[in-house]
C-alpha cells in the first residue's frame, strides 16, 4: 500500500448506465491519464443533457459534446484548466448554457455551487452535489440518479488508476481525508472519475485511498525523523519510486501531509501550476 499507485483502486465497472457517455478529451499525459472525462448524461425520453466537466479548450473535443444538445447545464467537478478551460466556447457553442461551479470564476451565466445536498437542475434526472473539498479547495462530486441507477460524478477526487495529488495550499489533506470518508458511504455505486476508467464501487476506492494516505503519512512521519529537513528531502524518502519527472507534483502532496501533521520544516522549490495525479 505504501508504494506509488498505478492501478486502479477498486474493480473496474462493466458498463456504464445507458443514460451516460464518455467523451475522453485528446489531451492525455502523465498527469492526465488518458485524458479529461467529459461526461454527457441523458435520460431516457429526455430533450435536454447535463454535462459533467467540459475539459480543455480543444475545438474538436467541444464541437464533439456540443453534438449531443440540447444541452441544458454544465457543471463543474473543480476549476483545474484541464477540466474547466473549455468552459467559456462550449457556453457559447451551445447558445449561453449555464455551467455552474463553486468558483465563481469558473460559473457561467448562474449562481455558484455552494450547498452541499443541493439538488440541481433535473432534466429527468436526480442530481445532488457532494461537497467534497481536498484535492482542491472547490473540488465536489456530483451524485445523479435515475430509476434505481446511480452514479457519483468523482472529479479528481477519485481517479479511476492511481492515487490523486493534495494540491498544496490550495488542497488541503484534512478536507481530503474528511471527503474520502464520506464518499466511503457510497458502497456499491459506480465512481465515474475526471481521468482514468470507471469503477464499479465509490466505497471500495475511497477505502483503497484513506488505507494509502495514512500509509503515506506513517511515511512521511518516519522520513521526518530520520532527518529529512525539506519538503524535497521527504519526497527523495517517501516517493523514491516515483519516476523524478513527477516529484514536483509529490512535493504538493507532502506539503500538504506536514501541514496535517502540523511539522514545520525548510522550504525547497516553490509550488508550481498542474493537474492530478499522485
Amino acid at each position: 500500500m505504501s508504494g506509488h499507485v498505478t492501478a486502479p483502486p477498486a474493480a473496474l465497472a462493466d458498463e456504464l448506465p445507458t443514460w451516460v457517455t464518455l467523451l475522453r478529451a485528446p489531451n492525455p499525459g502523465p498527469m492526465t491519464l488518458d485524458g479529461t472525462n467529459t461526461w454527457v448524461l441523458r435520460a431516457p425520453s429526455a430533450e435536454h443533457a447535463v454535462v459533467v466537466d467540459p475539459g480543455p479548450a480543444d475545438e474538436g473535443h467541444l464541437t464533439r459534446i456540443a453534438e449531443h444538445g440540447p444541452i441544458g447545464l454544465v457543471l463543474i467537478t473543480h476549476g483545474h484548466p484541464d477540466h474547466t478551460e473549455g468552459s467559456a466556447r462550449l457556453s457559447e457553442l451551445l447558445g449561453g448554457v449555464h455551467v455552474l461551479a463553486v468558483d465563481p470564476a469558473h460559473t457561467i451565466g448562474g449562481e455558484p455551487l455552494t450547498e452541499p445536498g443541493e439538488r440541481l437542475g433535473g432534466f429527468g434526472l436526480e442530481i445532488s452535489l457532494l461537497g467534497t473539498p481536498g484535492h482542491t479547495a472547490d473540488s465536489v462530486c456530483f451524485l445523479v440518479g435515475h430509476g434505481d441507477e446511480r452514479v457519483v460524478f468523482t472529479g479528481d477526487t477519485i481517479l479511476g488508476r492511481g492515487t490523486t495529488v493534495v494540491a498544496h495550499p490550495d488542497g488541503h489533506l484534512g478536507d481530503y481525508l474528511t471527503s474520502l470518508e464520506l464518499l466511503s458511504a457510497y458502497r456499491g455505486i459506480p465512481a465515474l472519475p475526471g481521468h482514468g476508467p470507471a469503477l464499479a464501487d465509490c466505497a471500495a476506492a475511497a477505502d483503497f485511498y484513506l488505507a494509502h494516505r495514512r500509509a503515506r503519512l506513517d511515511q512521511v512521519r518516519a522520513a521526518v525523523a530520520a532527518g529529512a529537513r525539506t519538503p524535497a528531502d521527504v519526497v527523495a524518502a517517501v516517493y523514491a519510486d516515483v519516476d523524478r519527472s513527477l516529484w514536483w507534483a509529490a512535493e504538493w502532496s507532502v506539503r500538504a501531509q506536514l501541514e496535517y501533521l502540523g511539522v514545520g520544516i525548510g522550504e525547497s522549490a516553490p509550488g508550481v501550476s498542474g493537474l492530478e495525479h499522485m
